[in-house]
């Protein structure tokens, strides 16, 4: 049997009963992969063969070019075969492992990204890697034949020493999973000197922090949100009006469908890696949220808007859940699907239409990225007005039917390659931000799709223990969850409670607080392990301290135990998360660019947190707008416990907010306490306002 080219069909590898996309990408390949697993390993240490492992994702351009040129490439496979045990594996869906190579990677050669390929003993111990290696010899770097038969040789001749070097490796990330627990106080000068090193690294011109490439930084952002708060200093709040402004307005925001790509390859923000991850999308959109609710502006609220719509119409399964990842690539070529050529635009829209289009969102007829362009605003649409002589109101409708016809085609367009995969810790992230643009952007949908997404987590990949499992796809949740999984859906789950009013919320994420801690709290130098007690044995048991892409696990336990123990009256859950803190102390006095989620949770630790309970009166109306009023500000201290009056009795063992609360006079009530005191009982969305004053102020 052939294929329509007439390329006969390869067989199916190991890889094809995973259902992962991005093993499955590889499933016929002419490599004999192994998935991660016993299989694999026992037949390395059998053969006494090392192992070849490599780690990417499946929207990772780099590793679709190396399994072109080199997995597909039947000699290359042909020497992996023989010399190798060959494993592939998805760090979303195994990011323990992709942590311990990593940084075994990074301490080999000073860098690091994906694909990665390491290179281990049989008994899982790293001793060379790399990340990309062409098929031959180019650009200075090794060609991957090449490689492999240096490393086969070596292994061959040069056993044992390899395996001492190896096991040398081994006790260096073992070191580096701990981090040495300082003595200093938990107090408001770690946030001070946060937010100066954070503001060191500013770029003002273009905004964002460092040079190119580019990424979004949403914790730092929050990080400064929170000390303009605090502080009242305006550059901290020029810094993240600035960069969210310069990134809205840039390439690396879809101005046809909504969301961020994953970063800018430039310093400006122009040119994206085209790939799209939830989690960017989920934090930014977060982000936006928070800056809107600073500052009222606008455009804010537009871009948290236009994201969370993006998410909701492609990157949502039937069943409610949210999916992982777009690909850069579409048809084998990086952006493909988003550039345009000014021809296209004066077909579509006609040459007057085109004309305005074109000035406005940087459209030449030589293209401002490899003869094609990339859609952005190098001027707000009132300063493109102006200079256009437009009415800007008149100018605003025209472009929004414009955009909307340009929409329309490249939905006809072949779509780059998405990765349905449904995982925790990215879903709570989202499960977070719609729950609070429901209540700030008054839009009750996003709270529908943040309950039907915590519904499908608590109902489909759970244990019967209770423990999280980390990934479904196809009708198959599996792998034990790690802590970041657990520490974003409670924060999610927690969020959402205070959206809703919703019981199960709450009850649930005070549930996975308790599995939580017994899985993962280190009882002896504090903070959380990454991986709980019942995962497999590996060669390190690291600790999540830094950001990254995502919110570090140990920042983000913190900040979901801290805001969890101030809502239920829980000082255990408290004390678990300034523990947290405490272990992290060095990292946020030392390294406070690389804290920012722990560095929020600080914030919250130190501040006088606002209580809010809001018990629901005849008007089933009222309550919405009661939560949507206090929802309007920027008070990064606060929780909110809504209940009906019945459900107030039923709860208040869980949450003491609502201990003896009722309605007065049939009206929506709101108790608001601070400082372990509380002021007289408010009526309706103008008793609120009245309380908290003017939200712009």
């Amino acid at each position: 049997m052939t294929t329509p080219s007439s390329e006969p069909v390869r067989k199916a590898n190991r890889l094809a009963g995973e259902t992962s996309p991005y093993l499955l990408q590889h499933a016929h390949n002419p490599v004999d992969w192994y998935p991660w697993g016993e299989e694999a390993i026992q037949k390395a240490r059998t053969e006494d063969k090392p192992i070849f492992l490599s780690i990417g994702y499946s929207a990772c351009h780099w590793c679709h070019v190396m399994e072109h040129e080199s997995f597909e490439n039947p000699e290359i496979a042909t020497l992996m075969n023989d010399r190798f045990v060959n494993i592939k594996v998805d760090r979303e869906e195994r990011p323990d492992l992709d942590q311990i190579y990593m940084s075994a990677v990074q301490a080999m050669t000073g860098h690091g990204g994906w694909p990665m390929s390491v290179f281990l003993t049989p008994d899982l111990k790293p001793f060379f890697g790399g990340t990309y290696f062409p098929p031959s010899d180019a650009r200075g770097m090794a060609g991957f034949p090449r490689v492999l038969l240096g490393v086969h040789r070596a292994w061959e001749e040069r056993r044992n020493e390899i395996r001492e070097s190896a096991a040398e490796m081994t006790e260096q990330l073992q070191a580096f999973a701990a981090l040495p627990r300082s003595q200093g106080k938990l107090e408001v000068s770690l946030l001070d000197n946060a937010a100066r090193v954070i503001l060191r690294n500013f770029d003002p011109k273009d905004g964002g922090f460092g040079r190119a490439p580019k990424f979004p930084h949403p914790m730092d952002l929050k990080v400064l949100l929170r000390h303009h708060a605090r502080t009242r200093d305006d550059y901290a709040l020029h810094a993240v009006r600035h960069t969210l402004d310069k990134m809205a307005r840039g390439g690396i925001y879809d101005h046809l469908g909504g969301g961020f790509a994953r970063y800018s390859t430039d310093e400006r923000w122009l040119v994206p890696h085209f790939e799209k991850m939830l989690y960017d999308n989920a934090l930014l959109a977060s982000a936006y949220l928070e800056a809107y609710q600073a500052t009222r502006e606008p455009d804010f609220a537009r871009v948290a808007r236009e994201t969370m719509e993006y998410v909701l119409g492609r990157m949502t399964a039937p069943e409610g859940a949210f999916f992982s990842t777009e690909d850069a690539d579409s048809e084998g070529k990086e952006g493909k699907y988003y550039v345009w050529t000014l021809g296209e635009f004066e077909q579509i829209l006609g040459a007057d239409r085109a004309r305005t289009f074109a000035q406005v969102y940087d459209v030449t007829p030589s293209g401002n990225w490899e003869h094609q362009n990339i859609l952005n605003l190098p001027k707000t649409i009132a300063q493109a007005a102006k200079l256009l002589g437009r009415d800007e109101a008149n100018l605003r409708d025209e472009l929004d039917r414009s955009r909307a016809e340009l929409l329309a085609v490249r939905d006809r367009r072949v779509p780059p390659g998405k990765d349905t995969k449904v995982l925790v810790a990215w879903n709570g992230l989202m499960i977070a931000s719609m729950a609070e643009g429901g209540r700030i952007l008054k839009e009750s949908r996003y709270l529908d799709a943040a309950s039907r997404a915590a519904g499908f987590i608590l109902d489909r990949m759970r244990q019967d223990d209770g423990r999280l499992l980390h990934t479904y796809k196809d009708g198959r949740a599996r792998l034990d969850a790690y802590l970041d999984d657990y520490a974003d859906l409670i924060d999610g789950l927690t969020r959402l409670y205070e959206a809703t009013g919703e019981p199960r919320w709450i009850e649930s994420s005070m549930e996975l607080a308790r599995v939580m801690i017994e899985e993962f709290l280190d009882p002896t130098d504090g903070g959380f392990f990454y991986t709980g007690h019942h995962h497999e044995a590996l060669i390190t048991r690291q600790k999540d301290y830094s950001d990254n892409a995502t919110p570090s696990g140990n920042g983000m336990a913190a900040t979901a135990l801290l805001r969890l123990g101030a809502l239920t009256g829980r000082n255990d859950l408290t004390d678990a998360g300034r523990s947290a803190l405490e272990s992290v102390h060095l990292l946020l006095d030392r390294e406070p660019a690389a804290a920012g989620q722990s560095l929020i949770a600080l914030d919250f630790l130190l501040a006088p947190v606002r209580e809010f309970a809001v018990i629901s009166g005849n008007d089933p109306a009222e309550p919405h707008a009661v939560l949507e009023a206090v929802a309007s500000r920027f008070l990064p201290h606060k929780v909110v416990a809504p209940a009906t009056y019945e459900q107030a009795g039923i709860l208040e063992s869980k949450v003491p907010l609502l201990a003896d609360r009722r309605p007065l006079d049939g009206r929506t009530t709101i108790y608001i306490c601070e400082n372990f005191a509380c002021q007289e009982p408010v009526l309706g969305v103008e008793g609120v306002e009245r309380a908290l004053g003017d939200p712009s102020a």
